[in-house]
Protein backbone atom coordinates (compact mmCIF):
# COMPACT_ATOMS: atom_id res chain seq x y z
CA UNK A 1 0.00 0.00 0.00
CA UNK A 2 1.43 3.67 -0.63
CA UNK A 3 1.33 6.34 1.37
CA UNK A 4 1.38 4.31 5.11
CA UNK A 5 3.47 5.36 7.38
CA UNK A 6 5.10 1.94 8.62
CA UNK A 7 7.33 3.66 11.20
CA UNK A 8 4.12 5.49 12.74
CA UNK A 9 2.02 2.22 12.71
CA UNK A 10 5.28 0.70 14.47
CA UNK A 11 5.37 3.10 16.36
CA UNK A 12 1.96 3.44 17.97
CA UNK A 13 2.35 -0.56 18.63
CA UNK A 14 5.49 0.35 20.71
CA UNK A 15 4.45 2.40 22.93
CA UNK A 16 0.70 0.84 23.65
CA UNK A 17 2.88 -2.54 24.62
CA UNK A 18 4.96 -0.44 26.64
CA UNK A 19 2.35 1.37 28.48
CA UNK A 20 0.12 -1.62 28.45
CA UNK A 21 -2.80 0.01 26.63
CA UNK A 22 -5.09 -0.93 23.93
CA UNK A 23 -5.11 1.01 20.49
CA UNK A 24 -8.03 1.04 17.76
CA UNK A 25 -7.22 -1.74 14.49
CA UNK A 26 -4.47 -0.20 12.33
CA UNK A 27 -6.53 -1.33 9.96
CA UNK A 28 -9.42 0.60 10.44
CA UNK A 29 -7.07 3.88 10.37
CA UNK A 30 -5.88 2.30 7.35
CA UNK A 31 -8.25 0.70 5.25
CA UNK A 32 -5.87 -0.30 2.53
CA UNK A 33 -3.21 -2.28 4.53
CA UNK A 34 -2.05 -4.92 3.02
CA UNK A 35 0.19 -8.12 4.54
CA UNK A 36 2.89 -6.59 3.23
CA UNK A 37 2.27 -3.48 4.92
CA UNK A 38 1.98 -5.83 7.91
CA UNK A 39 4.95 -7.42 7.84
CA UNK A 40 7.04 -4.22 7.54
CA UNK A 41 5.62 -2.36 10.73
CA UNK A 42 6.56 -5.51 12.53
CA UNK A 43 9.72 -5.34 11.32
CA UNK A 44 10.32 -2.02 12.16
CA UNK A 45 9.96 -3.25 16.19
CA UNK A 46 12.09 -6.09 15.22
CA UNK A 47 14.73 -3.98 14.00
CA UNK A 48 14.27 -1.54 17.13
CA UNK A 49 14.20 -4.67 20.15
CA UNK A 50 17.07 -5.79 18.11
CA UNK A 51 19.05 -1.84 18.75
CA UNK A 52 18.19 -2.16 22.13
CA UNK A 53 20.34 -5.49 22.82
CA UNK A 54 16.96 -7.91 22.26
CA UNK A 55 17.64 -10.92 21.04
CA UNK A 56 15.72 -13.32 18.56
CA UNK A 57 15.43 -16.66 20.17
CA UNK A 58 12.70 -18.08 17.45
CA UNK A 59 9.99 -17.76 15.26
CA UNK A 60 6.00 -18.66 15.87
CA UNK A 61 3.67 -19.51 13.51
CA UNK A 62 0.61 -18.81 14.62
CA UNK A 63 -3.28 -19.24 13.60
CA UNK A 64 -2.12 -22.61 11.70
CA UNK A 65 -5.64 -24.16 12.96
CA UNK A 66 -9.17 -24.06 11.03
CA UNK A 67 -10.49 -23.59 14.55
CA UNK A 68 -7.89 -20.45 15.69
CA UNK A 69 -8.69 -19.01 12.14
CA UNK A 70 -12.35 -19.03 12.36
CA UNK A 71 -12.00 -17.55 16.22
CA UNK A 72 -10.28 -14.71 14.94
CA UNK A 73 -12.12 -14.04 11.49
CA UNK A 74 -9.00 -14.69 9.28
CA UNK A 75 -7.65 -16.52 6.34
CA UNK A 76 -4.19 -18.09 6.94
CA UNK A 77 -1.43 -18.19 9.41
CA UNK A 78 0.78 -15.24 10.93
CA UNK A 79 4.39 -15.08 11.82
CA UNK A 80 6.20 -13.15 14.23
CA UNK A 81 9.37 -12.81 16.49
CA UNK A 82 9.96 -14.43 19.73
CA UNK A 83 12.70 -12.97 21.60
CA UNK A 84 15.08 -13.88 24.62
CA UNK A 85 12.82 -11.96 27.33
CA UNK A 86 9.84 -13.35 26.16
CA UNK A 87 10.93 -17.22 27.33
CA UNK A 88 9.26 -18.49 30.69
CA UNK A 89 10.62 -22.10 32.13
CA UNK A 90 8.09 -24.50 33.44
CA UNK A 91 6.37 -23.54 36.48
CA UNK A 92 7.67 -19.75 35.85
CA UNK A 93 5.15 -17.58 37.17
CA UNK A 94 3.96 -15.04 34.08
CA UNK A 95 3.18 -11.83 35.82
CA UNK A 96 -0.21 -10.58 33.80
CA UNK A 97 0.52 -6.94 35.12
CA UNK A 98 3.15 -6.93 32.58
CA UNK A 99 0.38 -7.85 29.58
CA UNK A 100 -2.83 -5.84 28.43
CA UNK A 101 -5.22 -8.59 27.40
CA UNK A 102 -3.37 -11.56 27.48
CA UNK A 103 -4.51 -15.42 26.37
CA UNK A 104 -3.02 -18.39 26.96
CA UNK A 105 -2.98 -21.66 24.42
CA UNK A 106 -1.41 -24.64 24.03
CA UNK A 107 1.52 -25.31 21.67
CA UNK A 108 4.07 -27.53 20.46
CA UNK A 109 8.12 -26.12 19.95
CA UNK A 110 10.51 -27.64 18.26
CA UNK A 111 14.16 -26.73 18.78
CA UNK A 112 16.12 -26.71 15.78
CA UNK A 113 20.01 -28.34 15.70
CA UNK A 114 21.33 -26.87 12.20
CA UNK A 115 19.60 -24.27 10.05
CA UNK A 116 16.70 -24.71 7.43
CA UNK A 117 17.51 -22.32 3.62
CA UNK A 118 14.44 -22.00 1.77
CA UNK A 119 12.71 -21.65 0.01
CA UNK A 120 11.45 -25.65 -0.96
CA UNK A 121 12.13 -26.86 2.41
CA UNK A 122 10.03 -30.33 2.49
CA UNK A 123 9.09 -32.49 5.91
CA UNK A 124 11.69 -34.51 5.66
CA UNK A 125 13.83 -31.21 5.74
CA UNK A 126 12.30 -30.32 8.68
CA UNK A 127 12.68 -33.76 10.46
CA UNK A 128 16.40 -33.76 9.95
CA UNK A 129 16.98 -30.66 11.53
CA UNK A 130 14.93 -30.78 14.66
CA UNK A 131 16.74 -31.35 17.72
CA UNK A 132 13.77 -32.29 19.92
CA UNK A 133 10.21 -31.13 20.52
CA UNK A 134 8.39 -30.34 23.71
CA UNK A 135 5.19 -29.31 24.35
CA UNK A 136 4.90 -25.67 25.32
CA UNK A 137 2.49 -22.78 26.33
CA UNK A 138 2.35 -19.49 24.59
CA UNK A 139 0.77 -16.33 25.87
CA UNK A 140 -0.25 -13.83 23.65
CA UNK A 141 -1.16 -10.63 23.92
CA UNK A 142 -2.84 -8.45 21.87
CA UNK A 143 -2.29 -4.52 21.28
CA UNK A 144 -5.33 -3.84 19.57
CA UNK A 145 -8.38 -3.46 21.26
CA UNK A 146 -11.01 -6.45 22.81
CA UNK A 147 -8.84 -8.75 20.19
CA UNK A 148 -10.88 -7.05 17.21
CA UNK A 149 -8.44 -8.00 14.78
CA UNK A 150 -7.85 -8.91 11.21
CA UNK A 151 -4.95 -10.52 9.90
CA UNK A 152 -2.75 -7.58 8.83
CA UNK A 153 -3.50 -6.28 12.36
CA UNK A 154 -2.07 -9.35 14.45
CA UNK A 155 0.92 -9.60 11.72
CA UNK A 156 1.95 -6.06 12.74
CA UNK A 157 1.37 -6.71 16.09
CA UNK A 158 4.39 -9.50 15.86
CA UNK A 159 1.31 -12.02 15.66
CA UNK A 160 -0.01 -10.98 18.86
CA UNK A 161 3.22 -12.30 20.89
CA UNK A 162 3.58 -11.74 24.35
CA UNK A 163 5.23 -14.70 26.49
CA UNK A 164 6.02 -18.68 25.94
CA UNK A 165 7.08 -21.25 28.33
CA UNK A 166 8.82 -24.10 27.03
CA UNK A 167 8.08 -27.51 28.95
CA UNK A 168 10.83 -29.48 30.69
CA UNK A 169 10.21 -33.15 28.76
CA UNK A 170 11.90 -33.01 25.51
CA UNK A 171 11.58 -35.22 23.43
CA UNK A 172 13.74 -36.16 19.85
CA UNK A 173 10.99 -35.96 16.18
CA UNK A 174 10.86 -39.41 15.84
CA UNK A 175 9.83 -40.60 19.38
CA UNK A 176 6.48 -38.16 18.69
CA UNK A 177 3.46 -39.36 16.56
CA UNK A 178 3.17 -35.92 14.82
CA UNK A 179 0.24 -36.72 12.80
CA UNK A 180 -1.95 -37.86 16.14
CA UNK A 181 -0.18 -36.17 18.79
CA UNK A 182 -3.06 -34.79 21.39
CA UNK A 183 -3.10 -31.73 23.94
CA UNK A 184 -5.14 -30.85 26.59
CA UNK A 185 -5.90 -27.62 28.21
CA UNK A 186 -7.02 -26.98 31.54
CA UNK A 187 -7.76 -24.43 34.12
CA UNK A 188 -7.71 -25.00 37.45
CA UNK A 189 -8.33 -29.05 36.49
CA UNK A 190 -10.87 -28.04 34.50
CA UNK A 191 -10.80 -29.07 30.55
CA UNK A 192 -10.86 -25.98 28.46
CA UNK A 193 -9.50 -26.91 24.91
CA UNK A 194 -8.23 -30.04 23.33
CA UNK A 195 -6.72 -30.42 19.53
CA UNK A 196 -4.44 -32.67 17.59
CA UNK A 197 -1.26 -31.98 15.38
CA UNK A 198 -3.73 -33.05 12.36
CA UNK A 199 -5.44 -29.54 12.93
CA UNK A 200 -2.56 -27.85 12.14
CA UNK A 201 -1.29 -26.80 8.80
CA UNK A 202 1.78 -24.30 7.39
CA UNK A 203 3.56 -22.43 4.79
CA UNK A 204 7.09 -21.08 4.03
CA UNK A 205 5.03 -17.64 3.60
CA UNK A 206 7.98 -15.97 5.66
CA UNK A 207 10.52 -16.27 3.25
CA UNK A 208 8.89 -13.96 0.83
CA UNK A 209 8.64 -10.96 3.34
CA UNK A 210 12.66 -10.34 3.80
CA UNK A 211 13.08 -12.18 6.74
CA UNK A 212 15.64 -14.67 7.49
CA UNK A 213 16.25 -17.41 5.50
CA UNK A 214 18.13 -20.00 8.10
CA UNK A 215 17.26 -19.99 11.91
CA UNK A 216 19.56 -22.30 13.20
CA UNK A 217 18.96 -23.20 17.24
CA UNK A 218 15.53 -21.75 16.90
CA UNK A 219 11.90 -23.11 18.25
CA UNK A 220 8.72 -22.86 16.19
CA UNK A 221 5.56 -23.07 18.36
CA UNK A 222 2.79 -24.41 16.15
CA UNK A 223 -0.85 -23.79 17.43
CA UNK A 224 -2.68 -27.60 18.44
CA UNK A 225 -5.58 -26.34 20.30
CA UNK A 226 -8.18 -25.37 18.58
CA UNK A 227 -9.27 -22.90 20.90
CA UNK A 228 -7.54 -20.17 23.34
CA UNK A 229 -8.44 -19.38 27.03
CA UNK A 230 -8.71 -15.60 28.34
CA UNK A 231 -6.52 -15.21 31.25
CA UNK A 232 -7.79 -13.68 33.92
Amino acid sequence: MKNMDHKQAAQMLWEAEQGRYQIDMLTQTHPEMTVEDAYAVQLENVRRREAAGERVVGMKIGLTSVGMQQLLHVHEPDYGHLFENMLLLEREPCLVSGLIQPKVEGELSFCLGKSLQGPGITVADVYDATEWVTPSIEIVDSRIKDWKIRLPDTIADNGSSARFMLGGRMMPIGAVDMRLTGMTLEQNGVLVSSGTTAEVWGTQRPLWHGWPTSWGNSAFPSRRAPSSWQVR
